[in-house]
């Protein structure tokens, strides 16, 4: 075996859950080679360099062997390096933390978490902010000008 159909790897290497998962990401460019796009029909080889994006980062990734079938997850670092930088994974996280503030168009309703997570969010930036002694300042003055 000389070379894999590239959307064949990417779901045998579990990149996607599914074959037409993966086909449809090389369909759409998602998936490059050297820069450029390629076609679900492209060939892959040991050595190769494939770039995944899958919003908000992109994967990178060398190929060490091929394999038509779909590995155990253990077995996975036996035929592919994870070149993605450091960076990528850190933007990653930033959109995990953020998730409800940057919440997208048709995601639905939030969900209990999410609630949660704004409300200490929300908790934790107003704490010590100057809006709750605001309200005390006032109180003060209103008995000042009471006692006049």
């Amino acid at each position: 075996m000389n070379e894999v159909r590239i959307d064949k790897w990417l779901w045998a290497m579990r990149v996607f859950k599914t074959r037409s998962i993966a086909t449809d990401a090389v369909k759409k460019g998602r998936v490059s080679m050297g820069g450029t796009a390629v076609k679900p029909s492209r060939g892959v080889k040991p050595g190769d360099i494939i770039e995944v994006k899958k919003p908000p980062i992109t994967y990178t990734f060398r190929v060490k062997a091929l394999s038509q079938n779909r590995l155990g997850a253990r077995l996975v670092p036996d035929y592919l390096e994870n070149l993605t930088p450091q960076s990528q994974y850190d933007l990653l996280e930033m959109t995990r933390i953020s998730g409800f503030v940057d919440r997208r168009k048709g995601l639905g309703r939030p969900t209990k978490r999410d609630g949660r997570d704004l409300a200490a969010f929300r908790d934790a930036s107003y704490a010590d902010s100057f809006f709750l002694d605001w309200e005390d300042d006032d109180d003060e003055t209103d008995m000042a000008d009471s006692e006049m």
